[in-house]
């Protein structure tokens, strides 16, 4: 069953829940090292109940020494996405420790490329949250190859 909160994303509008991400991401960067280093310039480009799209240019600091996206850019990146997409569930601030994540690596990209994050949560539960991630190349403005697919189960459970 869905998690309700008093703060239910339900009852809340699309640019109300792009809002709460875009301040929750905002928070995160200057309390996690690595989200910093990697997401600093990250986009949300929008956000409904349990959908969070984001841009994000790629820089050096997501390169691996191959000069494409290194995998574990990509594996933080579904950490992220899918905390957002589960924070735009119910507006929920806390989102969880990481319980299991896997990563599919189908193509690369690039420094200077941007690439798209689109994230999803698929259920929201009482202890456990499960999410999907694509992060997709941008060609032409719009999302095109898939470079990443991921999935991220997420412990939940708010202290009492």
């Amino acid at each position: 069953m869905a998690s309700s909160g008093e703060n239910s994303a339900e009852t809340h509008d699309e640019a109300a829940i792009k809002s709460h991400i875009e301040e929750l991401l905002a928070a995160q960067l200057p309390n996690s090292a690595i989200y910093n280093f990697l997401l600093a310039d990250a986009r949300i480009v929008s956000a409904s109940r349990g959908s969070v799209t984001a841009r994000l240019t790629l820089t050096r600091n997501h390169m691996n020494s191959g000069g494409g996206i290194h995998g574990a850019a990509s594996a933080a990146i579904v950490d992220w996405a899918g905390g957002m997409a589960i924070a735009s569930w119910d507006l929920r601030r806390r989102t969880g420790v990481s319980a299991d994540i896997h990563v599919s690596y189908l193509s690369s990209a690039v420094e200077g490329d941007e690439i798209e994050i689109a994230a999803f949560a698929d259920k929201v539960g009482g202890s456990l949250a499960f999410t999907r991630v694509v992060i997709s190349k941008v060609v032409g403005g719009e999302a095109g190859p898939v470079i990443a697919n991921g999935s991220h189960t997420k412990f939940v459970k708010q202290r009492s």
